[in-house]
């Protein structure tokens, strides 16, 4: 009986919000080992954006149209969210971190990228005009002190101001993207907005590529993942398959479910899940730094999630409480003969 209830709770768990943004960080976590197997090889890193991208276009094209049913007018009433998430949330993200990281460590500007989540708290405590509350606070301190200790920032790290510019610029860009995909949209279903935002990114990557702000260099030498060596297209692959179609598509259903502010926490867990994927497909063995940083990050996640049902449960009784309220007021006696009143309809005080 304990055995069922643990596998019927984990399936509960993983079709939840919160389970499908984990697996959503899981696969995007993936994109650095492939990634990293393919630069090895001579490709560039604006060659392997721009595959990924058309490969994961591509292929939810025929899927998004098949949703889509005939109802053209969605992409029309929906065209500037598609924009802006293809080209911000897409290819901007993706295009200034890699300008980050050519004048800062991997470390600095991944660290920098995922500031993402704080600007996400401070933004809603400037528009609302309402102090986070002290859960959330501690889960952004415990979230961003296990990212630090998950890069393991204690070697000498190069320091540049404009690639600091650049690596904040990739952070604005996370907050939108988290921002956009958190937004009910009944008009336009995820799968749609994912297939429309890589179209857009795949164009942006390519037309960057043309005008030679990136280089776009390929390669067809095989490739190594972990005690495997495969066609370049393997990787590739995976690089589209896993690390952008079913993670975009998750990524914005969890996000719509869980809201911007508790997704972009879970999102954290990527860079947890990135060291995990380069253990096992790269044999970069994570050290126990790292692991505590993993171990920070999720109780991080855990406050904000807390937090945030507690004020959803919290909002809930004090609706119900002004139901009460007003649940005995007494319409007023109209002036003028008074009207004669059934019986029934007589009750007590």
């Amino acid at each position: 009986m304990s055995a069922t209830k643990t596998m019927a709770d984990a399936k509960g768990f993983l079709a939840s919000g919160l389970g499908i943004a984990v697996i959503s960080s899981a696969v995007f976590g993936t994109s650095g080992a492939f990634a990293k197997s393919m630069l090895e090889t001579g490709w560039s890193p604006g060659a392997a954006v721009a595959v990924r991208l058309t490969g994961a276009a591509l292929i939810l094209a025929i899927p998004a149209v098949v949703v889509l049913r005939g109802r053209w007018h969605q992409l029309k009433d929906n065209w500037l969210t598609i924009l802006l998430f293809g080209l911000i949330g897409v290819a901007g993200c993706q295009l200034f971190y890699f300008n980050a990281v050519a004048r800062l460590s991997v470390g600095v500007a991944l660290l920098l990228e995922y500031l993402a989540p704080v600007m996400i708290v401070l933004w809603l405590w400037i528009s609302s005009r309402r102090r986070p509350r002290a859960l959330t606070s501690l889960g952004a301190l415990l979230s961003l002190g296990g990212l630090v200790l998950v890069l393991d920032l204690t070697g000498s790290v190069k320091v540049d101001f404009i690639g600091v510019l650049w690596g904040m610029a990739a952070a604005v860009c996370l907050v939108i993207y988290f921002f956009i995909t958190a937004k009910e949209n009944d008009t336009l279903p995820p799968l749609v907005l994912a297939s429309g935002g890589l179209v857009v990114g795949a164009a942006v990557m390519w037309l960057v590529g043309a005008i030679g702000l990136l280089p776009m260099t390929f390669s067809t030498a095989n490739t190594s993942l972990g005690p495997w060596t495969t066609p370049w297209w393997v990787s590739a692959a995976g690089l589209i398959i896993l690390a952008t179609v079913l993670a975009y598509v998750s990524g914005i259903m969890a996000a719509r479910s869980l809201g911007s502010k508790v997704a972009s926490f879970v999102s954290l867990t990527e860079v947890l899940f990135a060291v995990l994927w380069a253990w096992l497909l790269l044999g970069e063995l994570p050290g126990p730094i790292q692991l505590m940083g993993g171990v920070l990050i999720v109780g991080g996640v855990v406050l904000v999630r807390v937090d945030e049902l507690r004020g959803d449960r919290r909002s809930a009784v004090a609706a119900a409480a002004r139901v009460l309220d007003h649940a005995n007021d007494v319409e007023p006696v109209p002036s003028g003969p008074v009207a004669e009143v059934p019986v029934a309809e007589v009750r007590p005080n």
